[in-house]
């Protein structure tokens, strides 16, 4: 499917992304801490929201 370089150029690319998302995550976690603080709230709010949509949608079939 494949060809070698191909899929080294995938497995490099890869190793290199995971570390530059790991390197950003770290250089910003401060402020993440600081501004994100109830995100919680938003997720439940989603969730909330879209079982409810699948209740009602459910419901009325």
């Amino acid at each position: 499917m494949f060809s070698k370089g191909q899929l080294i150029f995938g497995l490099i690319f890869a190793i290199v992304f995971i570390i530059l998302m790991v390197w950003s995550y770290r250089k910003d976690v401060k402020l993440h801490r600081l501004y994100y603080k109830k995100v919680w709230i938003v997720a439940l709010g989603i969730f909330l929201a879209v079982s409810l949509f699948a209740t009602i949608t459910f419901w009325l079939h």
